[in-house]
């Protein structure tokens, strides 16, 4: 998968020692166990295949305070992809392709490490502190903990382990996606669109999927009635 965790402007958090105090303080939460995709709220199944696909988002931090990072107070939601294949052929899913898909047909793909790099961490806070000498030495520049190694931990640790898909059996991992352009619920009306899909001799490309967000946002406490997604 050409996207982060299945392989603009910065905006400062503030110092150093707040994103690692988050990093001790996930160092001992674990996300979810993973169910099959069918047990979740917005999913596709294709009988014929015998593959479902689900999408579980995070937009809340308070319901993914296991990252160790914020990427949901600035601008990406998380989403959780399920596979599960009840077939008897391993699938693969090197050249898969999930998207986000707004409302208005804006086609997000999965941030990538560095894009998320880019928008949590400023030049100014990965650039070091220059701390003076007595003259005529020059200052010398402290470099604060490399931030990247906190991305990739997530990714260890939330993202997908693998690129194939066993029979009988689910694989799954968190995705991020900039949604900070988009209105103040990009989840509304909007989907996560899979495709190309293959088994794994790549002889077979599955049918794409499409799963609809609003059923998700349809089973959240409190949801309206009128919310409800069809079926």
């Amino acid at each position: 998968m050409k996207s982060h965790r299945f392989p603009t402007l910065p905006i400062l958090l503030g110092t150093s020692l707040c994103l690692f105090a988050s990093d001790a303080h996930a160092a001992d939460k674990k996300a979810p166990l993973v169910k099959p995709a069918g047990q979740y709220a917005a999913f596709e199944t294709h009988p014929n295949e015998k593959v479902t696909v689900a999408a579980e988002p995070c937009d809340d931090p308070k319901d993914c305070d296991f990252f160790r990072l914020p990427y949901i107070q600035h601008g990406f939601v998380a989403v959780r992809v399920i596979f599960t294949n009840d077939s008897d052929t391993p699938l693969s899913l090197d050249d898969a392709r999930i998207q986000f898909i707004s409302i208005d047909n804006d086609k997000i793909p999965a941030a990538t490490d560095d894009d998320i790099q880019r928008r949590l961490f400023s030049t100014k806070g990965t650039a070091g502190k220059k701390i003076p000498l007595p003259l005529p030495l020059p200052p010398i520049t402290m470099h604060d903990k490399p931030v990247d190694k906190q991305i990739t931990k997530d990714d260890n640790d939330f993202g997908f382990n693998g690129t194939t898909v066993k029979p009988h059996s689910t694989l799954a991992g968190y995705l991020f996606y900039d949604v900070r352009q988009l209105p103040d619920q990009p989840l509304k009306g909007a989907e996560l669109y899979v495709k190309m899909v293959h088994s794994l001799d790549g002889k077979v490309q599955l049918f794409d999927f499409n799963i609809p967000f609003d059923k998700w946002l349809a089973a959240q406490p409190g949801a309206k009635p009128d919310a409800k997604a069809t079926p």
